[in-house]
């Protein structure tokens, strides 16, 4: 039987633990980092399965597929094979970057279709459009065409209980009849609807602030890819951490809050004197490590 001394002592052990971590009580969402797969574009074809292999000893909890399509499947494999490789590795897919052309050139909605199925078989959340063609991107007007054909498609995706989103480059900011594709994307998608994945490196390479985007449009971004920029040569990526972008105080707490940010990717375009296994494990523990995502 407990005494009172014993229940009070203890009592006060568990006081002074409270006290000592009170962030226990209060633990925000824990965060994973992700892997957008075009990092081994050139690696994956050779031997998918050993490399997704190599992406969860590298650290990463998430990964993001892109190049998909009904015949070919990922890398040869179709989607509920696909899943159940990620699954033994114990990864998970959020989103994907799935080839709009036919969509938004064409107007056609069957690739659309069988990406909505892969995207569910394998526990997709988001499908994610990579880039719109800029030849229907020439004027203000098709720029509103465009948003309007996105608000359709995510409307279509909602019915499958998925979301529809969109990746930045950084033509998105070239003036055109005095805006930009980006801003009327912004003004004239559902907020709802369509979800905004900014990629890090080609808002800064555009000239942009991506903290101010997040104040501006508070909310708005779902997902983010984290690729730094090479120091020297500022056409190119870099491991993140070696670079020149601030990504300590772009995502930052409350920049993340305010932004809606729940999926970290990292994304690496190219490689300089270093294997690609060890560059996306150190990226990853940075990320981990230095910018708690």
């Amino acid at each position: 039987m407990t005494t009172r001394r014993e229940f009070l002592t203890q009592a006060g052990v568990v006081s002074a633990g409270m006290m000592i971590a009170p962030n226990l009580l209060s633990a925000a969402p824990q965060r994973v980092v992700g892997l957008q797969l075009y990092s081994l574009r050139d690696q994956l074809p050779k031997d998918v399965k050993g490399w997704i292999a190599k992406v969860a000893v590298a650290g990463y909890k998430e990964v993001e597929p892109f190049g998909y399509s009904k015949e070919h499947g990922f890398w040869g494999l179709d989607a509920k094979a696909f899943s159940a490789l990620l699954k033994s590795n114990g990864l998970k897919t959020p989103s994907a970057h799935f080839g709009m052309d036919e969509y938004f050139v064409q107007g056609k909605t069957k690739d659309l279709e069988s990406y909505i199925e892969a995207a569910n078989i394998t526990g997709m959340q988001y499908v994610i459009i990579p880039s719109v063609n800029e030849e229907v991107l020439k004027s203000a007007d098709q720029f509103k065409k465009a948003a309007e054909k996105m608000n359709k498609a995510a409307e279509i995706c909602k019915k499958s209980g998925l979301k529809l989103g969109y990746h930045n480059h950084n033509f998105e900011w070239k003036p055109v009849d005095g805006t930009t594709f980006y801003d009327v994307l912004l003004k004239n998608t559902d907020p709802a609807l369509v979800h905004m994945e900014m990629d890090i490196f080609w808002v800064v390479r555009a000239g942009q602030d991506p903290v101010k985007i997040f104040e501006q449009h508070p909310g708005r971004y779902a997902l983010c890819h984290i690729k730094d920029r090479d120091k020297k040569n500022t056409d190119i990526n870099t491991e993140i951490g070696k670079g020149s972008i601030n990504f300590k105080a772009i995502l930052s707490n409350a920049n993340i809050k305010i932004s809606g940010l729940k999926h970290f990717i990292v994304e690496q375009e190219n490689y300089i004197n270093i294997d690609p296994a060890v560059s996306i494990k150190e990226s990853a523990s940075y990320c981990k490590n230095v910018l708690h995502v």
